[in-house]
């Protein structure tokens, strides 16, 4: 097997868009031709080819389906449906670090999740709890698209929120196993108005 260099790489000069959810083929399907938008679909890519591939986008808005978090996020939603172990978790969120870090996984800017409130309840309580609540201006939910609703998430590309950054994963997904969905959260607003 020939190694791979896994020097970090510098992320891309655009903004970076990881559009998730059922629909997200036809999303794309959607966004292609659009001036100054590159689409990638790179869904089944190993972390590292995706990341390479968005880092060498020269493109005002990248769009892609390669979320750098897909396996932390199914190893918390099966760990509270009870389908899997604290263990999973941490073996999922230490092999994402182990990416960051390398700089061979790129976190998007933002997140489009389609359909949230369609989403099971578990999975819904991902997009807008455990994560969403890390940055919450960077997790924008929209429709799938249809024949007369295509044109909604193009237009979100032209008005996307401003938004401090997403914090270090390193400072929050370690202790994703103590987000707990219909709760997350709700510690740590309480320890800021207890600071305020």
């Amino acid at each position: 097997m020939a190694h791979s260099d896994s020097s970090p790489l510098a992320g891309p000069t655009g903004t970076m868009l990881a559009l998730v959810g059922a629909e997200s083929s036809d999303a794309m399907a959607t966004l292609e031709g659009i001036p100054g938008v590159e689409t990638l679909t790179l869904r089944d890519s190993d972390p590292e080819t995706a990341a390479r591939r968005i880092a060498a986008c020269g493109t005002p808005w990248i769009v892609h389906d390669a979320d750098p978090l897909e396996h932390v996020a199914a190893a918390w939603v099966e760990l509270y449906e009870e389908r899997a172990t604290l263990g999973t978790l941490e073996v999922e969120v230490e092999t994402a670090l182990a990416h960051f870090e390398e700089g061979t996984a790129l976190m998007p800017d933002y997140y489009i999740v389609l359909d949230p409130d369609a989403a099971e309840h578990t999975w819904r309580h991902w997009w807008c709890g455990a994560l969403g609540f890390r940055a919450p201006r960077r997790v924008l939910p929209a429709v799938s698209p249809t024949t007369r609703r295509d044109t909604a998430i193009r237009r979100m590309l032209t008005s996307l929120p401003t938004s401090r950054p997403w914090p270090e994963p390193g400072s929050w997904l370690p202790g994703l196993a103590f987000e707990i969905p219909d709760r997350v959260g709700l510690r740590d607003r309480a320890g800021d108005a207890g600071m305020a």
